[in-house]
């Protein structure tokens, strides 16, 4: 019997051993989608407690505490940070098979030293190691920790109107990390969402002009993209219900413009043939600049709708959702590139059904510009557990090329996701591992290391002309 957590978790084969500790363990993390605050990053924050760390706001963890019967005023109510923690570390070992019981358990082992187990019991003992942890070392400290877990760029999440101020005060004050902004124009695409006309107010306030028509939107979205290039950003992201392409007349986006600003409701025809005209405009931009478009959809929404009003968006009310997005995929991929226009697309749906067509649908568009230029991005979400990235890995690798792929994500707001690569780079280690160890693929070291190698950092950094 294996024991829990040694330097060979999930590496159960002696050709997983040598990939993940002579190639992987050592590479670069290019963290090219995250949710973290450029802000933190900026003043690198100190956090006074674990709870502040881990729990402020992740919502993974906040999922698995209500699942566990605990009171909201714990997780995201007004209890101590002591109380909160208490309850967490209670409910930790309920979740086996989950991946966030491996994720605590990699993180307080590299960040904290700490190699025992969490749960209600040792609580006690694990809060005063990391109080102590978090008071004196200076590798916990926001820039500590990227720097600690060997991070070479950081790709943030950001609003098309941001003035994007701590980019550049990062970008003048030289820290060594590549931080970079992502373009995010979800609040102008999805105009069916609560707080669009809101937020039309203040693109038009950070262009300077009024926008009565879908191209002048068109237009001030490419103004700011073209601000975005400027600070250095390579990326831009897109989270839709599903994937949308119906062109539509002018007219009728004008007219869809003219009635979501009054508070009128939308019909499916005007709200998709919005989302297709903007989706449109800006993938030409992306790929004129040599950006790269990321898609993610199949995701429901605040599902419940009481939670929704008593918290807000974005607490851990989502799930998957079943939606018909290959055809829409199709369309757009194939009228971007009879206009010459197509970017490198990276491509997320969080229903792990879609892996087979997502994967036979990357080969019909690939390019000569990249390897791999039309990607099947990392097991996203309720996805990213050992099954998920092995069967995402799996299904690349049986309908497409698998090393060419760019490689895990945190996309995460906590600076102790990193731990998520190693599990990552483990579970494909192990993957490879055994497909040599079965006769599958020769032991070739020299070259599987180099496979590696390429998946965990190389691959990214090309892709996103790093």
């Amino acid at each position: 019997m294996e024991s829990f957590l040694t330097d060979d978790f999930l590496l159960d084969t002696p050709a997983a051993r040598t990939l993940y500790h002579t190639y992987a363990a050592g590479m670069p993390i290019i963290d090219y989608h995250c949710h973290i605050d450029p802000h933190d990053i900026y003043e690198d924050r100190r956090f006074e407690t674990i709870t502040r760390l881990w729990l402020g706001g992740d919502h993974y963890k906040w999922r698995l505490m209500r699942s566990n019967g605990v009171a909201e005023s714990y997780i995201t109510g007004d209890r101590s940070d002591r109380e909160k923690f208490q309850k967490f570390a209670e409910a930790l070992p309920r979740a086996i098979g989950n991946p966030m019981y491996h994720w605590c358990h990699l993180e307080l082992k590299n960040y904290f030293g700490y190699t025992g187990v969490l749960n209600g019991s040792t609580a006690q003992e694990v809060w005063d190691l990391c109080a102590e942890k978090l008071r004196t070392d200076s590798r916990l400290s926001a820039r500590g920790l990227i720097l600690s877990s060997n991070v070479e760029m950081i790709g943030t999440t950001d609003d098309p109107c941001s003035p994007l101020v701590w980019h550049e005060k990062l970008a003048a004050d030289g820290f060594a990390v590549k931080v970079l902004p992502s373009f995010r124009p979800d609040p102008a695409v999805n105009i069916h969402k609560p707080g669009f006309a809101a937020w039309m107010e203040t693109l038009e306030q950070r262009v300077g002009r009024r926008l009565t028509t879908a191209q002048e939107v068109c237009d001030a979205l490419c103004e700011r993209i073209a601000f975005f290039d400027a600070h250095g950003c390579r990326s831009a992201d897109h989270g839709l219900d599903r994937m949308v392409w119906r062109p539509v007349p002018q007219t009728t986006a004008d007219r869809a413009l003219t009635k979501a600003r009054r508070g009128e409701a939308l019909t499916p025809e005007e709200i998709e043939g919005w989302q297709t005209l903007l989706l449109h405009r800006c993938a030409q931009e992306y790929a004129r600049r040599g950006w790269v478009m990321q898609l993610h959809f199949s995701c429901m929404r605040n599902p419940n709708s009481r939670m929704l009003e008593q918290l807000g968006p974005d607490t851990g009310f989502d799930c998957i959702a079943v939606t018909d997005s290959c055809a829409a995929a199709h369309r757009m991929l194939d009228a971007l590139e009879r206009e010459n226009s197509l970017p490198k697309t990276v491509l997320y749906s969080l229903n792990p059904a879609d892996n087979a067509w997502l994967d036979s649908l990357l080969g019909a568009f690939q390019g000569p510009e990249i390897p791999g230029k039309i990607q099947h991005g990392s097991a996203w979400w309720f996805n990213d557990h050992k099954t998920g990235m092995t069967e995402q890995l799996t299904s690349l690798a049986n309908l497409g090329v698998l090393g060419n792929f760019i490689g895990m994500l945190t996309d995460s707001r906590s600076l102790l996701s990193y731990a998520r690569h190693e599990y990552f780079r483990r579970i494909l280690c192990a993957l490879l591992g055994r497909w040599v160890e079965n006769g599958e693929y020769p032991a070739d070291m020299e070259t599987l290391g180099g496979l590696v190698q390429d998946i965990c950092c190389n691959n990214a950094r090309r892709y996103f002309n790093l």
